[in-house]
């Protein structure tokens, strides 16, 4: 069972020679791997080539593009083209993979014969100070889990590639949290769903200035909220009930306060204080205004946000029980 890994890369000369490494020590083949670079300033073009020359065989192909177009979505596109693979994933620079990660998609495939869409894992979060700690990852009530905590991450799960190509691929225009809109328009599209519940098997990188990630929200101040506002959008325009749409369209709100709180927790009150206000106010306008929103949710709401702002954990699966 033939997969496709495509990784996009830009000025990574010194720290992508390890997510390589990561990939090369897969125990599954074959594999196919394409790499991207993104119009790199330094190095890296020749790393990635000098990876290709000394590891390219006929159960591990690697393939070395470039993408003028200096967008990840672009570049993934670019790699996701070249795809010669049923089943695909996208994967980061700067992360890397435990030995076995591609045995155990290809393990639920061939447990499901073949019917599935979709196969996510566990994943481990590294921080600046060097902390670990497991990313949320549940297998139920998947779409509010994508929500509010971006289970569907680019590193994080493997797709197969006709249904990914149904819904659209990567937006190259969204420079910001494009892997959460493009996980809610995968779920929105009703995958056959599997999960690798063992072992985390997914290191993803967080480290400060060295994480494609990175550290600050404020710096990408717009970014996060053009993301926010297409997820919006692809909520009214599924097919659901409006009882569900309301509750999801509820934990947009919720994810634009969460936003709020990191720019308030960052020193930047002029970006918080707006979006929070336009967060609360189109929830109090979903419940109307009723009492149970003066008495109960609003109150919970605003202790929810301020546990963010101090940096706090478990705000995310309350709000997921509340909304």
């Amino acid at each position: 069972m033939l997969f496709t890994i495509i990784i996009p890369v830009y000025n990574r000369e010194a720290l992508v020679q390890r997510t390589l490494d990561s990939v090369l020590a897969q125990t599954h083949r074959p594999l196919q791997l394409v790499l991207v670079d993104n119009c790199s300033t330094d190095g890296t073009l020749q790393v990635l080539h000098q990876f290709a020359d000394r590891h390219d065989e006929p159960d591990f192909r690697v393939t070395v593009v470039q993408e003028q177009r200096h967008t990840a979505g672009a570049a993934r596109n670019r790699g996701f083209n070249l795809a010669r693979a049923e089943w695909v994933m996208f994967f980061d620079s700067d992360d890397e993979m435990a030995p076995g990660l591609v045995e155990a998609y290809a393990s639920q495939v061939r447990q499901c014969d073949g019917q599935l869409d979709l196969v996510s894992a566990r994943s481990v979060l590294v921080f600046p100070d060097g902390t670990r700690r497991e990313a949320p990852f549940f297998t139920s009530d998947i779409l509010a889990v994508q929500l509010l905590h971006s289970q569907l991450a680019t590193q994080r799960y493997a797709v197969r590639r006709d249904f990914f190509a149904a819904t659209g691929g990567w937006n190259a225009d969204l420079p910001g949290w494009n892997d959460w809109e493009l996980g809610l328009r995968l779920l929105l599209a009703h995958p056959r769903m599997a999960f690798c519940q063992d072992a985390p098997m997914v290191l993803i990188n967080h480290n400060g200035k060295d994480s494609i990630t990175g550290s600050e929200f404020h710096t990408r101040a717009g970014q996060w909220e053009r993301a926010i506002n297409l997820g919006e959008q692809h909520l009214w325009l599924a097919a659901m009930s409006r009882r569900e749409r309301l509750r999801y369209c509820r934990l947009v709100e919720y994810r634009r306060l969460v936003l709020a709180a990191q720019y308030e927790r960052e020193g930047r009150d002029d970006l918080a204080r707006p979006l929070a206000t336009q967060a609360f106010e189109a929830l109090r306008h979903s419940y109307n205004g009723s009492l149970w929103w003066r008495c109960w949710v609003a109150p919970v709401t605003h202790m929810l946000y301020r546990r963010v702002v101090a940096g706090k954990r478990g705000a995310a699966r309350i709000a997921q029980r509340i909304f």
